[in-house]
């Protein structure tokens, strides 16, 4: 099912920086429980090593930094034991707020694609170089699911509700956007990689090293559209976010319209939970937001519905034809919502905080 993870996940330490490369290029180094579980025992190692001044995240294929987790793994597991596919996700956001509580300066350099669980491990790092061919989406909804690994936190926060565009779409943005949003700290050409990393070997300070290799990456592909997003994805309900894309008028009609017809396509159940997610990760902090995370993803386990279906349909059959359930976003009531943000009692995800992870260094 899964390939060896010393064989997908490579760890070396050269002087004082620590290198974890991602090498599973077939997949587009979607990460497999075995990765994720081999990089949370190494930045525990990293984190206690006094040799290590540095963390280095990196692909092998400039394809890919990570097309996220390996969901159809994830689905095996649960079901063959629903059991396994619950202790996935757990280890999953464990592993999320584990970079998050990380102590030392960690560098991610993305080139290609960074989705879901490869936004999940380098979002929360202190730095993100984003090269010529960077591409970040959330892109959960199209296969049933949510945007989680944290991230909600993250877009929540974004300006004129370009979070909520995101996370609902799944629409991809490029460095230049990345950058304009904070989602990336650097914009930096693939060929200076190496560079960068013989400079932290030798224990040069992370943010000049960076800092003069950055340019400016311009004015992004949505900039156009921030005003159309910021009207229509502030809206209280995706049926009237919907309404308002169909009633976009001028020069931004087209695009409002396609936005629209590529938000019929997505699970209303998604869409819904993602949008109620969205709105409430405003007021919670990034440990909240990952244990309301796993309550969602074990909610559709439990169900054996719409993320079943959506990756039945996208990466299993690819037949592009998910029948979804509820088939329409008027459907999806308020009951049926709650019922997945209800409570889990004893089952419920319960991080350290901040400061026992720092203690657990020890």
């Amino acid at each position: 099912m899964t390939d060896a993870a010393d064989e997908t996940l490579k760890t070396e330490i050269m002087g004082s920086l620590a290198v974890v490369t991602l090498a599973r290029p077939r997949a587009l180094n979607a990460l497999t429980c075995a990765m994720r579980a081999k990089l949370s025992e190494r930045l525990w190692a990293y984190a206690r090593d006094p040799q290590v001044y540095a963390v280095v995240l990196q692909s092998e294929s400039p394809r890919a930094f990570s097309s996220g987790s390996d969901v159809r793994e994830v689905l095996s597991l649960a079901r063959s034991d629903l059991a396994q596919g619950k202790t996935a996700f757990a280890d999953e956001y464990a592993l999320n707020w584990q970079c998050e509580c990380f102590s030392k300066p960690t560098v991610s350099l993305i080139d290609g694609m960074v989705m879901g669980g490869g936004v999940g491990i380098s979002l929360y790092g202190t730095h993100r170089v984003a090269a010529e061919g960077y591409s970040f989406a959330m892109p959960e909804t199209m296969i049933g699911l949510f945007p989680d690994v944290g991230v909600c936190h993250v877009l929540a926060r974004l300006p004129d509700h370009v979070g909520m565009y995101l996370g609902l779409t799944g629409r991809r943005i490029g460095r230049a956007d990345a950058y304009a949003l904070g989602l990336v700290t650097h914009s930096i050409a693939r060929d200076h990689f190496e560079a960068i990393k013989a400079a932290l070997v030798d224990t040069w300070p992370v943010d000049p090293v960076l800092d003069e290799r950055h340019v400016e990456p311009g004015p992004g592909d949505l900039a156009p559209y921030r005003h159309v997003i910021a009207d229509c994805f502030s809206a209280p309900t995706v049926e009237e976010i919907v309404a308002r894309l169909e009633a976009v008028e001028g020069a931004h009609a087209e695009w409002a319209r396609a936005v629209a017809a590529d938000l019929g396509k997505r699970s209303p159940l998604s869409l819904k939970i993602t949008h109620r997610h969205l709105r409430e990760a405003r007021a919670r902090d990034l440990r909240q937001t990952l244990q309301i995370d796993y309550r969602l993803a074990v909610r559709m386990l439990e169900a054996d519905g719409d993320f079943f279906e959506g990756v039945r349909a996208a990466l299993i059959d690819k037949d592009g034809a998910p029948a979804w359930s509820p088939a329409r976003l008027e459907d999806v009531t308020e009951a049926i919502l709650s019922s997945y943000f209800a409570p889990l009692a004893e089952a419920e995800l319960v991080l350290p905080t901040r400061e026992e992870m720092q203690a657990l260094r020890a």
